[in-house]
């Protein structure tokens, strides 16, 4: 056991009262005193050092459980940075994808102008190309129009001329027997009674051909 001299532990009990500084931890069990002052003194700084084990262990819980409270925060944390990075992976990825799904899309809108484009070029031949088929068609079919009305006006005139010439190369024909019938003395009675009605049938016959001839050919382009 220890035991302090007088004046120590004089000084020791001024020092707790004025500063509230005492002794601490084991040391207080090995000292022995006969005063009652310094053994209330001895006794005031074993509460005290209690009191301050207990607020010690208090504060070590404490800290210990902010300790806890904080590693579960970390790993919380951690484990938020870890989704995060995750997430902004997952995002820079699909980012990757977009641009491509953009570029594509770009692409197929560049190729569908490209074709939009050669479509209306090949609308425009077309509708050209129609156009020259119609003015074509128009020409053939004047051009045959104006043939059909020649060849019809040829052979008009073919059988015009040729009745006309029937026609008239049997009134020759018939003048010429009339006259040669006067020339010879004979009675001309007869001949000239068949003289006169074959001139008027020829006349009949030759405006009654050019009359059916001009019926038709009007009939005809009022048909057409």
């Amino acid at each position: 056991m220890i035991r302090l001299d007088k004046n120590s532990e004089t000084d020791l009990i001024k020092l707790f009262e004025s500063k509230n500084i005492g002794l601490e931890g084991n040391i207080i069990k090995l000292i022995e005193s006969d005063s009652n002052d310094f053994k209330t003194y001895l006794t005031k700084c074993t509460d005290k050092d209690k009191d301050s084990r207990r607020k010690r262990l208090e504060i070590t819980k404490k800290i210990q459980l902010q300790n806890n409270e904080l590693s579960d925060l970390n790993e919380q944390n951690q484990k938020m940075m870890e989704d995060l990075q995750s997430t902004l992976k997952e995002a820079e990825e699909q980012k990757v994808k977009i641009e491509a799904q953009n570029g594509e899309l770009v692409a197929w809108r560049e190729e569908n102008e490209k074709i939009q484009q050669e479509l209306q070029k090949e609308m425009i031949k077309s509708e050209s190309a129609r156009i020259r088929a119609e003015e074509a068609k128009t020409n053939a079919i004047n051009d045959l129009d104006i043939l059909q009305k020649k060849n019809q006006t040829e052979l008009i005139s073919t059988i015009v001329r040729v009745a006309l010439y029937i026609i008239v190369g049997v009134g020759i024909v018939t003048t010429g027997v009339y006259v040669f019938t006067l020339v010879i003395g004979k009675d001309t009675q007869v001949i000239g009674a068949a003289w006169s009605n074959i001139f008027g049938i020829l006349l009949t016959n030759a405006f009654s051909i050019v009359g059916t001839i001009m019926g038709i050919k009007y009939a005809t382009e009022n048909k057409q």
